[in-house]
C-alpha cells in the first residue's frame, strides 16, 4: 500500500478557514487530516501541494520517514506554515494506518488511559463585551455540563492597556467567576497581547479569582519572557500552542516554571509529535492541554492524543460553538457527557470527511483577526 495522491479542501466559516486533506493510496484506503492555521490558508494549501511529490510512493505506515522527508529534506524552515502542512499529512497517514489495522489510533500509541476526556468550552462568548453579558453566556455554558471554560476578556489590548480597559477586563473575569461559582475551572486567555510587566500586573489582579491557568499573556517567541511572568505570579501560566519546533518546548520547560502546556497538534507535527512532547512535559511534572480552536478533524486528532496520554489534563472544545453545519462535515462527532467528550471507537481517527458538505462552504478569504474591534463576534457566515 503506497500513497498515490493528496487532495486539499478549503472550507470557509465565520471563525477561520479550515484546511482539510485527504491522502489516498493505491489500494483504495484513504485518510483525512487537517492543516488549519487560521490565516494564510492558501499558503498552507500550496505547501501541502509542494510537499506531495516528496511523499508519493511512501507507505502510510512510514510516518516517521514521511515526517523526516518533509521536515529535514525541505531545508527551508517555514515555521507554522510548514508544520501545518506536514501535520495534515501526518494525521491522514495515521488515519490510514488505523483503518488498515482495524484500530483507533490511540490503541497504536499505548492504548486508552481514560474512557472519556474532560473538556473545557471555548468560543462561547459571542456577546457584547460587558460583565453582565459574559456572565449570562457563562451560565449557559455551565448548564450544558462543562466543568471548565476559557475566554479572552481583553478586547483588542496590545502591550499596554488603559486603566478603564484593564478594569473592564478584570470585571468581566470576576463576573464570570461569580456566575459559575468556584467549582468551574476558568482559563483566562490573553492571546499574547501583553508586555512582561503588563502581563504580571494584570495577572496579580486575576490571582484572587483562582484561574486554572492564565494563557499566553506574552508572545511565544522568547520563552524566557513567559518564564518571567510565571515566576512572578501564584497562578499557573499556560502556553505552547504557537510553538512549531520541539526545541522551543525544551527552552520553555528547562526552568520548571510552566506546567500547563497547550500544545497545538497542527503547529507541531501531528499526533506522534504531540505524544513525544507530552513525555517531555511529563519529565518536568507538567500536564498537556491540547489546543483545538481549529476544525473538527483537529478535534479528532486531539482526542486520540488525549486518550493515550497519561498527563493530559483537559481538552479544548470549540466545535459546539461554531456554525451549525460543522457537525455535518464528519460522519461522527463526539458527544459531551457529564463534562467529558466521548472517545471515537471506529478505526483510525474514527470518522470520515463529508466532501459534499465541505464543497458547499468554499473558502471566502474572510479570516478574522484578534485585533479587529468586536472580533469575538466573528464574521457573518459565508453564503
Amino acid at each position: 500500500m503506497k500513497i498515490s495522491s493528496v487532495k486539499t479542501y478549503l472550507v470557509g466559516n465565520p471563525w477561520k478557514t479550515w484546511l482539510f486533506v485527504r491522502v489516498e493510496t493505491d489500494d483504495g484506503l484513504h485518510g483525512i487530516g487537517e492543516g488549519t492555521l487560521g490565516q494564510m490558508s492558501r499558503t498552507v494549501e500550496a505547501a501541502v501541494r509542494e510537499m506531495t511529490p516528496l511523499i508519493l510512493g511512501y507507505e502510510p505506515f512510514q510516518t516517521e520517514a514521511i515526517v523526516q522527508r518533509i521536515s529535514r529534506d525541505v531545508f527551508a524552515d517555514g515555521g507554522q506554515i510548514k508544520m501545518c502542512a506536514l501535520s495534515a499529512i501526518e494525521i491522514a497517514c495515521w488515519d490510514i494506518v488505523g483503518k488498515a489495522l482495524g484500530q483507533p489510533i490511540y490503541n497504536l500509541l499505548g492504548g486508552r488511559c481514560r474512557e472519556s476526556v474532560r473538556a473545557y468550552a471555548n468560543g462561547w462568548y459571542r456577546c457584547p463585551r460587558t460583565p453582565e453579558d459574559f456572565a449570562r453566556k457563562a451560565r449557559e455554558v455551565a448548564a450544558l455540563g462543562y466543568t471548565g471554560m476559557k475566554f479572552d476578556p481583553f478586547g483588542v489590548a496590545w502591550r499596554k492597556v488603559t486603566r478603564a480597559e484593564e478594569d473592564l477586563s478584570v470585571e468581566i473575569c470576576a463576573a464570570v467567576r461569580e456566575a459559575v461559582g468556584s467549582e468551574i475551572d476558568l482559563a483566562i486567555e490573553a492571546h499574547a497581547r501583553f508586555s512582561v510587566d503588563t502581563a504580571i500586573h494584570i495577572g496579580k489582579r486575576l490571582e484572587p479569582l483562582n484561574p486554572v491557568w492564565y494563557e499566553d499573556p506574552v508572545p511565544h517567541h522568547n520563552p524566557q519572557a513567559t518564564t518571567e511572568v510565571a515566576r512572578r505570579l501564584s497562578i499557573p501560566i499556560g502556553t505552547g500552542e504557537s510553538f512549531s519546533a520541539k526545541q522551543q518546548f525544551v527552552e520553555l520547560l528547562r526552568d520548571d516554571a510552566v506546567s500547563v502546556v497547550t500544545l497545538e497538534p497542527l503547529n507541531i507535527g501531528g499526533i506522534l509529535a504531540c505524544r513525544k512532547i507530552a513525555d517531555m512535559v511529563d519529565a518536568h511534572y507538567g500536564v498537556i492541554v491540547p489546543h483545538s480552536a481549529q476544525g473538527p478533524i483537529c478535534t479528532l486528532a486531539c482526542l486520540q492524543i488525549a486518550a493515550s496520554t497519561p498527563n493530559c489534563y483537559m481538552q479544548e472544545y470549540f466545535d459546539q460553538f461554531n456554525v451549525g453545519w460543522e457537525k455535518d462535515l464528519l460522519t461522527w462527532n463526539p458527544r459531551l457527557v457529564n463534562g467529558h467528550l466521548e472517545l471515537p471507537t471506529a478505526p483510525g481517527l474514527g470518522a470520515d470527511l463529508n466532501l459534499d458538505v465541505a464543497r458547499e462552504h468554499p473558502y471566502t478569504g474572510t479570516d478574522m483577526t484578534l485585533w479587529d474591534e468586536n472580533w469575538h463576534f466573528r464574521r457573518d457566515e459565508p453564503k
